[in-house]
């Protein structure tokens, strides 16, 4: 009997040392199936696409690649002349299967790829983009795109029509249409992107020349899960900076910037609609959000709901120096699914009003507020505030008195970005110390310091600006790499020196500084950088440290060539919350280029050791600056390395143990 039982206990120990032994080849097996590949402008379609033998074409990399692969982009230019369909010059149709098995479409480390369709054939009375996304969970990072042409109608240069996708450091130009455009899918996020210079000369679509070349353009989504548009930047496109017009998915804008919309060759030209943030134009009374955004020298309006049948929230804005600031113009439509007739200038009741909190309009020039059915409060023409000059560190910037050049080769506004790919910490716009505007706003649940919000799109005192006199927040610590600012609060980011120089003020305690807010977090005890919540339900990406942002350097030709590769990262005043929706991932500091590719939502990627730039629990992909033996071959290393190495050794243990026993 006694024997019988050992055996018994025998067989079992067995039977688990088998199970755990399969559990562990099926875990590898796993991890062994993503590949990565490698496409160079030295390379051809003929080779196996490793990196010492690399793949000609972006095509044939999304033609090979499935979900979870990565496919490496060298730096160089790209010309694509034979588009791949009547409709694309590239066409990424495959897709990933989740946030943690996407394609990814990434620059390699410290270099920038420019796809040029300045000769691609483009079919007669239809549209041919430049590059068109029709896959979903897609992931492109770092490119640089221009020089769409058109016959009869506008084309876009980049085209996502697939869902959860994510468009990052992307840098879209001098196209004969819209620079970026989301159309039809849901769950979509543009993070970091610049699109200027596009202008539309002969379209057909509309009203006439430079009628149809947006910055940013969100058509088409429909559903409760809709677009988000995060640090991202629009300048001198012909028709509109961002416009919405038609989509009826709720869309969340955030730390982004308009200038120069209705104006084209370089500022020299006038055409189009001309307003920044084009909010708008649903017929069954969707709601958008912006928030944190600032619009500057917009031709028409800086902020227009354009004949919205729903309002829109509209927080903590600046507008500039635009043809009228806020335009909150709503209308209703005999027809909501259709075409329909329209009667313009109605009054919003009910949950269908615009709400509009602590922003700025300089001057205080807008459009159908009172007496629309706006619900506005705790405005500046609410308060009967006067902005003046000495309110603001700047309001002074290239952009606003040069034309005829390249403005991010002379403005500090668009010029290169952060080194996690924000925005550029300029002093434009923010407030100073003794501003009439600091503390005057209300609580909408974005984070502040001091007594209350501020008004505008900069909160004084908070991490990553440079206010005179301002205190470190809730926290009180200086900021990862971030020295204190004159006066000064902690700069997420910042570098000594240029940034901000130790001085008078920088205490927690200055004068004038601002005492961190109970109720909301301040510097340093706010939202990470990048991390936001937001709106519509998908994770969001907080900036994964790679390569792709454009430092530009001119160009020729409207082409504007890149320089070093800027790291994308979390939003600009570290991040913001928006009501509802789920939790954006933070940002990842990082350094110039790809550190490391750290996936979104912080899951596991598969490869490789960890870069700086990986958040905790973070395992980073092999980086691409790694020299590789020419094979892109399954590459098990990516997870299966380490994970696989740990297995091992807790089975030796087991093993070791059960031997221990007998």
């Amino acid at each position: 009997m006694k024997s019988a039982r050992k055996l018994s206990a025998k067989v079992e120990r067995l039977s688990l040392l088998f199970g755990l032994v399969f559990g562990l080849g099926l875990f590898a097996a796993k991890q062994a199936l993503a590949t990565e590949y490698y496409v160079a402008p030295t390379g051809s379609d003929s080779n196996p696409g490793t990196q010492a033998s690399p793949f000609a074409t972006l095509q044939k990399g999304a033609d090979t690649a499935v979900a979870g692969d990565t496919v490496w982009l060298r730096g160089g230019t790209y010309k694509t002349t034979t588009p791949k369909s009547s409709g694309a010059g590239i066409e990424l149709s495959k897709s990933g299967t989740s946030d943690t098995n996407r394609i990814k479409y990434w620059a390699y480390a410290g270099e920038t790829p420019l796809f040029d369709f300045s000769n691609l054939q483009i079919a007669n009375g239809a549209y041919t983009f430049g590059i068109v996304i029709g896959g979903s969970w897609v992931h492109l990072k770092g490119l640089e795109e221009c020089c769409v042409p058109m016959n009869t109608k506008a084309n876009n240069g980049i085209a996502n029509n697939g869902s959860n996708n994510i468009l990052e450091l992307l840098n879209a130009h001098n196209n004969q249409g819209s620079g970026i455009q989301v159309g039809s899918g849901s769950g979509n996020q543009a993070i970091n992107c610049d699109s200027h210079d596009n202008y539309d000369p002969g379209s057909q679509n509309g009203g006439g020349a430079g009628e149809d070349a947006d910055g940013f353009g969100v058509h088409g989504g429909s559903g409760t899960v809709g677009t988000t548009i995060r640090g991202c930047r629009s300048w001198w496109n012909s028709d509109d900076g961002y416009d919405f017009l038609s989509d009826e998915s709720p869309v969340t804008i955030e730390n982004s910037w308009a200038m120069g919309a209705g104006y084209f060759n370089y500022g020299t030209g006038s055409a189009g609609n001309g307003n920044g943030f084009k909010i708008g134009s649903s017929k069954t009374g969707i709601r958008h959000t912006v928030m944190n955004c600032v619009a500057w020298k917009n031709k028409a309006n800086g902020f227009y709901a354009n004949h919205s049948s729903g309002g829109n929230t509209w927080y903590n804005n600046t507008s500039f120096q635009n043809g009228t600031q806020y335009n909150m113009m709503a209308s209703t439509w005999s027809e909501p699914n259709g075409g329909g007739t329209r009667t313009d200038g109605v009054i919003l009741t009910g949950d269908k009003v615009h709400i509009m909190r602590n922003n700025i309009g300089y001057p205080n020039k807008n459009q159908y507020i009172t007496g629309y059915g706006v619900d506005t409060a705790f405005n500046t023409w609410d308060l009967n505030i006067t902005p003046a000059a000495k309110d603001f560190l700047s309001i002074t910037d290239p952009s606003l008195t040069v034309t005829g050049k390249a403005l991010e080769t002379v403005s500090p506004a668009m010029g290169p970005r952060q080194a996690d790919g924000s925005l550029p910490n300029v002093d434009f716009l923010k407030l100073a110390a003794g501003s009439a505007m600091i503390d005057k706003g209300t609580n909408v649940q974005l984070p502040f310091v001091g007594a209350a919000p501020d008004l505008g799109a900069y909160e004084y005192g908070a991490t990553g600006g440079s206010a005179t006199g301002g205190t470190t927040g809730a926290g009180g610590a200086t900021g990862a790499a971030g020295a204190t600012g004159t006066g000064g609060k902690s700069g997420s980011g910042g570098t000594t020196g240029t940034v901000g120089k130790t001085g008078s003020g920088g205490a927690t305690t200055a004068t004038g500084g601002k005492t961190a807010s109970s109720s909301a977090p301040g510097a340093g005890g706010s939202l990470a950088t990048g991390g936001v919540t937001l709106l519509g339900g998908t994770p969001g990406i907080g900036g994964d440290t790679g390569a792709g942002g454009v430092t530009e350097t001119g160009g020729t030709s409207g082409v504007v060539d890149t320089g070093g590769a800027v790291a994308p990262g979390g939003a600009e005043n570290g991040g913001s919350a928006v009501i509802g929706g789920v939790i954006a991932t933070g940002g990842v500091p990082g350094g110039a280029g790809v550190t490391a590719p750290v996936e979104t939502g912080g899951a596991v990627v598969t490869g490789g050791t960890p870069q700086p730039g990986s958040t905790g629990g973070t395992t980073t992909s092999t980086e691409a600056g790694q020299t590789s033996s020419g094979c892109s071959c399954r590459i098990a290393g990516r997870q299966a390395t380490g994970s696989t190495g740990f297995a091992l050794l807790g089975l030796l243990v087991f093993a070791l143990r059960l031997r221990r026993r007998r």
